[in-house]
């Protein structure tokens, strides 16, 4: 039996290993794709960590969470087989969900960015009734997909948009995409001041925080709206400030105010379908960019562990 190269999950402990396995064979209805880069985002990290909601059940498990591919016609897809990992030579996917990429695309951007962006622009385009000209607060604005949710939300139509984060350099790089940056520093009354002052007007937050970060943030916010009858959507994203708030029912009662999520389970497939050939084109004609990183497949223990710069991401290259 052929083998083909790939990374194998074989602890949660641990990064995966690069390993041979059996080449897949073609199936009715499936196709067998050719692997050219993959990005080594948070989540991937955290499903090869046993982590995530789509983490596997048992080991060992392929890693990797999506992929640019060259399909056997030649053109290239990005695909997400959820559950089944994507760091390997070759895939077997089904073809109903390859999401087309202009053949000119770069594979290693397209891994780099289609990640960071899709949680934002999933976010404003099925989640919540965004239109052009509404405003937005970016909450963790100086990670790589809070980042991005500065420019989705430009490049969407927002008429103002708010970036709040702690890294201060990385808020000045933002100054270019946002009208206002907040610094969220460890004096709470500062920040709860400057995030009052900035984005009590708001129509959504896009939150990639959670836990108190986003306590000390709604309280500043609702508390500082001049009309409380403005709906505020709170769109929670990510949970790098924590995994629970504690929050007044006098928030609720007082405000037109709304929290919901937005992730896998919380979006349709074919809203999803949508939303990512929409992010594939904004990339491919340069509208959004989170820097690649290449590195060989071979290299993949190595790359796990390496901290990725502000704007920038791994992306094995296969």
């Amino acid at each position: 039996m052929s083998t083909i190269n790939a990374a194998l999950v074989e602890s949660f402990d641990e990064p995966p290993r690069y390993r041979s396995i059996p080449e897949p064979q073609p199936e009715p209805g499936r196709e067998v794709v050719d692997v050219l880069a993959v990005g080594l985002h948070p989540a991937t990290k955290g499903i090869a960590a046993g982590k995530h909601y789509t983490s596997p059940t048992t080991l060992p498990a392929l890693a990797g969470a999506d992929a640019v591919v060259r399909r056997a016609d030649g053109s290239l897809a990005y695909v997400m087989p959820m559950g089944a990992g994507s760091l390997a030579q070759r895939l077997l996917i089904d073809p109903a969900t390859a999401i087309p990429v202009p053949a000119d695309a770069d594979p290693a951007v397209v891994a780099a960015t289609m990640n960071p962006a899709m949680s934002s622009w999933g976010a404003l385009r099925t989640r919540v009734p965004f239109e052009p000209g509404k405003s937005v607060l970016v909450l963790g604005a100086t990670g790589n997909a809070g980042s991005m949710a500065v420019q989705v939300a430009r490049h969407l139509g927002a008429d103002r948009v708010v970036a709040a984060g702690r890294n201060r350099a990385r808020l000045e790089e933002l100054q270019a995409h946002a009208d206002e940056v907040v610094a969220l520093t460890e004096d709470e009354d500062r920040t709860a001041a400057a995030l009052a002052a900035a984005a009590a007007e708001v129509d959504v937050v896009l939150d990639y925080l959670w836990g108190p970060p986003t306590q000390l943030a709604m309280r500043a916010v609702l508390d500082a709206r001049t009309q409380h009858t403005r709906l505020l959507d709170w769109v929670q994203i990510g949970g790098m400030g924590g995994p629970e708030i504690t929050l007044s029912g006098h928030a609720l009662r007082s405000n037109a105010f709304r929290i919901l999520g937005s992730g896998f389970g919380a979006v349709s497939h074919e809203a999803l379908h949508q939303v990512l050939c929409e992010v594939a084109e904004a990339i491919a004609a340069g509208g959004l960019l989170v820097r690649p990183r290449p590195v060989p497949l071979a290299e993949v223990e190595k790359a796990w562990v390496h901290h990725d710069a502000p704007g920038e991401r791994t992306v094995i290259m296969l």
